[in-house]
């Protein structure tokens, strides 16, 4: 029964896999990248919904709410696909808000809001993040004031990944009582969404609340001791999510290097046949593989439910700067393989370098996931 069960995976994966190939075959388009640059959403729309009638929006949702059902070995083999066509689209915010959304401690609202997710008619942000370098999700200096029945929410939010294309945020704050999560729909009065655009040209969110009024049924997780822990769980997840992207980035990347690599003449030769050239290859080959041995780790673990929360951290936080230093040294060193054409604009090795480049940086950057790792390590040894 259980080598059923493998075989049964197995198959699901590679038929997913499979789908996620087929998609970005048909729809990268880097002439139209570079022309959604700088602009708002920052993704094609038509994608989105193409994703929706694929089920990828819905792929961790609970049946319950119309989605998949799945976990996470399903959205990382996604992912690692779209990050070769570097497919900016949201689908690793989305999926972040979501598991928020569901580890929450509002089923009224989780009915409400999930089952417009799958179908695309809802597109949720999490708004946690407030300085640079930071990846506490309990540093909040955003204030949830009771007043009467409900919340007013005054402070800003920062590094909101697809805010330009959201219906509504998951924003934590804090109050008397102590932290908690609040649903803000994106057209409620006294919200100001700015945007900061990111290395690729894609935007981010700058939340600006003055006394937004939340109504008690739109509280995700009520503030107090446990009000942060749904956030706490899905930075792990989104962080491993964000790092699938990046190896799917790194894959297109040296694959491009390679390619040039085998049809660039010098002195007679190609370039591939160098011996130096061929050991820079090789090293980069074996950070790739490394981020994909560490990737399956992380999901291995995150799939778990009896994985502890600590376990989920030392995982998230391990593959997190593993991907984000090797993913950035790959599509550097994948520049400089290509030599001078590689700096220019036009061509394409830049694109995956910008890409890492906010990838590495979402949801903090390599040194401060390896800060956490040795935090976390040192507190379980106490």
């Amino acid at each position: 029964m259980q080598e059923n069960s493998l075989s049964d995976t197995r198959l699901q994966l590679e038929m997913l896999r499979e789908s996620a190939v087929d998609f970005v075959a048909r729809n990268t388009d880097l002439k139209r990248l570079r022309e959604r640059r700088n602009t708002l959403p920052g993704y094609d729309p038509d994608h989105l919904r193409h994703m929706a009638e694929l089920g990828w929006l819905g792929i961790m949702i609970p049946e319950e709410h119309g989605g998949l059902g799945l976990g996470f070995a399903e959205l990382t083999v996604v992912l690692q696909e779209l990050g070769k066509g570097l497919m900016a689209d949201p689908l690793a915010s989305i999926a972040f808000a979501t598991r928020v959304l569901h580890l929450g401690s509002n089923t009224d609202l989780q009915q409400q809001l999930l089952p417009q997710v799958v179908d695309a008619k809802m597109l949720p942000c999490v708004a946690w993040q407030e300085g640079l370098g930071n990846i506490d999700p309990s540093v909040i200096n955003t204030r949830a004031d009771v007043d009467g029945t409900d919340i007013l929410l005054t402070g800003t939010k920062r590094f909101v990944a697809g805010a330009a294309g959201a219906s509504g945020f998951v924003v934590s704050a804090r109050s008397d009582s102590g932290c908690g999560l609040y649903w803000v729909d994106a057209q409620v009065p006294g919200l100001t969404v700015e945007h900061e655009q990111r290395a690729d040209g894609t935007p981010s969110g700058l939340l600006r609340f003055d006394k937004v009024r939340i109504a008690p049924q739109y509280v995700v997780s009520t503030a107090g001791s446990n009000g942060l822990a749904a956030i706490e769980r899905a930075l792990d997840e989104a962080a491993t999510l964000a790092g699938a992207e990046m190896l799917g980035v790194s894959e297109a990347a040296l694959q491009l290097a390679l390619n040039y690599m085998r049809t660039r003449v010098q002195f007679g030769k190609p370039i591939g046949s160098f011996q130096a050239l061929q050991h820079k290859a090789t090293d980069l080959y074996v950070q790739q593989e490394l981020m994909r041995a560490v990737l399956g780790d992380a999901v291995h673990t995150l799939d778990d439910t009896n994985a502890s929360t600590t376990e989920r951290a030392f995982v998230a936080s391990r593959y997190k700067a593993r991907a984000s230093d090797a993913g950035l040294r790959i599509t550097r060193e994948v520049i400089q393989l290509h030599g001078a054409i590689g700096f220019t604009e036009e061509y394409d090795a830049g694109l995956y370098l910008k890409r890492a480049l906010v990838l590495s940086a979402w949801l903090g950057n390599a040194t401060a996931h390896r800060r956490r790792f040795a935090a976390l390590q040192q507190k379980t040894e106490v």
